[in-house]
């Protein structure tokens, strides 16, 4: 019993000691001389966000929602049926199309997504491929610079502080959360449940960077075999995308930063002449842009 008393005490002593050091004139004043520098943090950190927030294929739930229930007079216990799931990119299927798509996953996921093998869908999951591995570097980079902005007021902030609060320290400091799940990446799912609710198979096609670079290549070949002209031209891979940064010496073509002057600057590829003006990927409309400069352009020329 006095132990509880006394860990209740020292807990109490130390919210007290936590919460009048971050109130207090010595904190403030670190926060205030690294704002700008959290605030451009906080800015990648945004504009990743932005990066991820696609939607791959149909919607999968467009042709209307509906309430399904067991009313079966029998006690029946069919445990897999209670994890059953409807989602934009869930196909509820037999076990045969959940085996066909581990097989053949680029086959399965154009079948049963409605996703079409044409110069739009290329130049689609180009850029998707393009905005996540962009994100990817991101992470990185966003994760090396707030490290370094922490390590910099390191010795002007209490052991105590730094070793117990290092989770409320980054966010007294005012930097948002990051998310370095793997899981924003855009997932299929071929889902199986037995009519009867006791098994039940899932496949996962995660179309992670590897996953990305392969479909471009798949609905590339797809095309050429229609002999599409689009389907003859430079594809928007990982390696294109590194070809464009040596080419322009890993700088900006705007603004003229680079990694010399900043190791951890990020780089995106960029559409001179955006897709959506009929621009194409080739490598005299494409230019490496910094992530600042790349996310005020936008869709301009």
């Amino acid at each position: 019993m006095l132990i509880i008393v006394i860990s209740a005490i020292v807990f109490a002593i130390w919210k007290m000691y936590e919460s009048s050091y971050f109130k207090g004139n010595d904190f403030l004043a670190i926060k205030n001389r690294i704002r700008s520098y959290v605030e451009d943090c906080n800015d990648l950190n945004r504009h990743i966000t932005e990066l991820k927030a696609v939607h791959l294929g149909s919607d999968r739930l467009s042709a209307g929602r509906a309430e399904y229930r067991d009313t079966s007079k029998w006690n029946f216990k069919r445990p897999e049926l209670k994890n059953q799931q409807y989602g934009a990119n869930i196909h509820n299927c037999s076990r045969s199309v959940c085996d066909g798509a581990r097989r053949d996953p680029f086959k399965y996921i154009c079948k049963y997504f409605d996703i079409k093998a044409d110069e739009e869908t290329l130049e689609r999951f180009e850029t998707i491929l393009n905005n996540f591995e962009a994100a990817e570097d991101g992470k990185k980079s966003l994760q090396i610079e707030r490290q370094k902005i922490l390590e910099s007021i390191q010795n002007n902030i209490p052991v105590l502080i730094r070793t117990f609060s290092k989770k409320k320290l980054e966010t007294k400091l005012g930097f948002d959360e990051i998310s370095f799940y793997a899981s924003s990446f855009p997932r299929y799912v071929f889902k199986y449940i037995s009519p009867g609710g006791n098994s039940s198979t899932q496949c996962d096609v995660v179309m992670d960077i590897e996953n990305l670079n392969r479909f471009v290549v798949y609905l590339s070949e797809k095309i050429k075999f229609r002999k599409s002209v689009a389907g003859q031209r430079a594809l928007m891979t990982s390696k294109l995308r590194q070809k464009i940064k040596e080419r322009d010496g890993f700088a900006c073509k705007r603004c003229g930063a680079s990694v010399r002057r900043e190791p951890n600057l990020l780089l995106e590829i960029d559409h001179i002449i955006p897709l959506s003006r009929g621009g194409m990927t080739t490598e005299n409309n494409l230019q490496t842009l910094c992530w600042r400069c790349n996310r005020k352009k936008g869709a301009k020329i």
